[in-house]
């Protein structure tokens, strides 16, 4: 009965974390909702295999065991449109049903370790940190060859450059891709009152893709 007790309170603690992390934290953040059946899912099963390594203790434990490392070790994140914070957010389910399914983990200290997890995700994904820090494809419609000129350019159709890599160059169609981390300028706004009468110089659009 103890066991079951002792059992029941992880099962609950784990609900509520993932569900806290899912819904709480991720979803109102990015957005989708074809991930969050993912992440509910992968807690829970790994909650449930860790419980039944409990349960069977040497009687096949090790194979269990074994088995397990075999599912995960081909199950792979091979979609592009998964970004990387959201590769975070899998672990970090991944993490809370291995810590909530221990057994013989004392349940102040699995609580404990929980609420850091849950707590250190909130920071380091939350909108204020970083706010202005962006990372770009970009596709320019020109060639530098100097990498002052190229910086200018980045400087001038994104914000201030903080770091590039040239992915490709293409002087037939004139074309340059680069990979760019920058930081976006802030917003300006006009002074009550007045108005500006200059008009903003026109300037060629790239085509860029965020990723």
């Amino acid at each position: 009965m103890d066991a079951l007790r002792h059992l029941a309170a992880h099962l609950g603690l784990d609900l509520a974390a993932v569900c806290l992390l899912t819904f709480g934290i991720y979803y109102p953040r990015h957005r989708r909702r074809d991930l969050v059946p993912a992440y509910l899912a992968l807690n829970i099963g790994l909650f449930t295999v860790v419980s039944a390594f409990a349960a069977v203790g040497g009687r096949g434990g090790t194979a269990l065991g074994l088995g397990l490392f075999g599912v995960l070790s081909i199950v792979r994140l091979r979609s592009d449109a998964v970004q990387h914070e959201e590769v975070a957010y899998y672990f970090t389910t991944l993490v809370l049903g291995l810590l909530c399914g221990l057994p013989h983990l004392e349940f102040g200290l699995t609580a404990g370790l929980t609420a850091v997890l849950l707590l250190v995700v909130y920071t380091a994904d939350h909108p204020r940190l970083l706010a202005r820090s962006r990372r770009s494809l970009v596709t320019l419609d020109t060639v530098h060859d100097d990498p002052a000129a190229l910086r200018a350019d980045l400087a001038r159709r994104l914000g201030e450059p903080l770091h590039w890599t040239v992915m490709e160059v293409d002087f037939v169609r004139d074309l340059t891709v680069v990979d760019v981390r920058y930081r976006e300028p802030l917003p300006q706004q006009d002074t009550p009152g007045t108005r500006s009468t200059a008009e903003p110089a026109r300037r060629s659009t790239p085509a860029w893709e965020t990723v």
